[in-house]
């Protein structure tokens, strides 16, 4: 297929020209320096992957510098944080835009460096998988929200996606849709270097056993987060599940989506939700090997809400839109009759909540959304048009606020 554009492009091209930095995050091999590279041919190049040239820089920065000129990017910049006190000086003693372009995979510990040395002088952005706008060459680039004004603009390049239980399977990693690579061998592969490159660095422990824990939380995609029952599978502390699951996130392998907090929901659960970034990745951690067996499988449902949650989250990340505090869920006994009530996403705009319900069904029912009523408790705050995403072929409505729309509105 070769390369394919990536729809963050804009973002980063606007931002170079306003910003002195220009801080790319994102998990290994989701495409950053490939990216970087072919915007910005005109950039020099280092990566902190490298041993020795990490040495250098903790040597003598000056010199570093001189061989490394302006325009620069570095990759794995967390890898030598130290730096960043160093590029503060330079990009204080000039008015000049986009000298430097940093790249990273542990995300939490570069807003932690960029915090405390690049505070205002840095534009964050956030690089994903391929979604599947990229995959099917869709250049509409809007963050999702179920707006009346959002679905008609959507309307406007709508494309069927076919085949997404292949998609889902294969996962987002670009290098599986630029070459014929082997699926097993790809994964294999990624997780190898995973630990190695990243978890040697992080975890005091036998990759063997972090590798139980890896599979254990891939099994676990789409439900709520139960440290206890991880640490009894893998046989470790629940601290040190916490500590890895921390970890688990600051590299990109997955997303905590945290409960929509209210004083009016009294009942709610506090407990985050995981989702690993990569169905893929999870597909090959628990074993799934082929499509029609995960088309198959009993965990059919979580691995489809995994992969429609983490394609919402691109679509604001591609935009260059911080999701973390627009996009939660909700569970708990704040309704009077039933028991426990679950809304998939919760998604916040201009003082609106959108609730958003992922079924894995061709036949959505106005009773799917049974649940929207409860976002009606919180005062200050006005319950928008409501969303079953699903397998439909064509939108429907369900009720003047409830509307089942295909997956291609993504």
């Amino acid at each position: 297929m070769g390369y394919i554009e990536r729809a963050i492009k804009p973002v980063l091209l606007e931002r170079i020209k306003s910003s002195k930095c220009l801080l790319l995050t994102g998990a290994r091999q989701v495409g950053k320096s490939t990216l970087i590279n072919h915007e910005f041919p005109q950039y020099n190049k280092v990566s902190f992957d490298d041993k020795l040239t990490r040495m250098q820089v903790r040597d003598d920065t000056k010199l570093f510098f001189l061989n490394h000129p302006c325009p620069l990017f570095i990759d794995e910049v967390q890898k030598e944080s130290g730096i960043l006190e160093d590029i503060k000086l330079k990009v204080d003693g000039t008015e000049e835009r986009g000298l430097f372009i940093l790249s990273g995979s542990q995300k939490l510990e570069l807003m932690r460096g960029v915090s405390e040395s690049l505070a205002g002088r840095v534009s964050v952005t956030e690089l994903g998988g391929l979604s599947l706008r990229e995959i099917y060459g869709i250049s509409f680039n809007r963050h999702f929200v179920p707006t009346e004004k959002y679905i008609s603009e959507r309307e406007k390049e709508l494309k069927p996606y076919a085949d997404i239980w292949e998609v889902i399977h294969k996962g987002s990693y670009p290098e599986l849709y630029d070459i014929e690579r082997d699926w097993q061998d790809f994964y294999s592969s990624y997780v190898s270097t995973y630990l190695e490159r990243d978890i040697n660095e992080l975890v005091a422990s036998d990759s063997i056993t972090f590798m139980k824990f890896l599979t254990a939380a891939a099994a676990r995609t789409g439900e709520l987060l139960n440290y206890a029952s991880i640490a009894n599978d893998v046989g470790v502390s629940e601290p040190t599940v916490k500590n890895w699951m921390s970890i688990l996130e600051r590299t990109g392998i997955v997303y905590l989506l945290q409960p929509y907090s209210s004083g009016a929901l009294k009942r709610a659960i506090r407990t985050p939700k995981i989702y690993f970034r990569d169905t893929g990745l999870a597909c090959y951690l628990t074993r799934w090997l082929t499509t029609d067996a995960l088309k198959n499988s009993a965990v059919a449902g979580n691995m489809f809400e995994t992969f429609m949650v983490s394609e919402v989250l691109k679509s604001y990340a591609n935009e260059g839109m911080d999701y973390r505090f627009s996009v939660f869920y909700y569970r708990g006994k704040d309704k009077r009759a039933g028991g426990e009530n679950e809304i998939d996403l919760v998604i916040e705009e201009n003082g609106v909540l959108y609730p958003v319900e992922i079924k894995l069904s061709a036949n959505p029912k106005a009773s799917m959304a049974s649940a929207n009523m409860i976002l009606d408790k919180i005062e200050e705050k006005k319950r928008g048009m409501g969303v079953i995403l699903c397998l439909i072929e064509q939108k429907l409505y369900l009720r003047d606020n409830l509307i089942a729309l295909p997956i291609h509105y993504i």
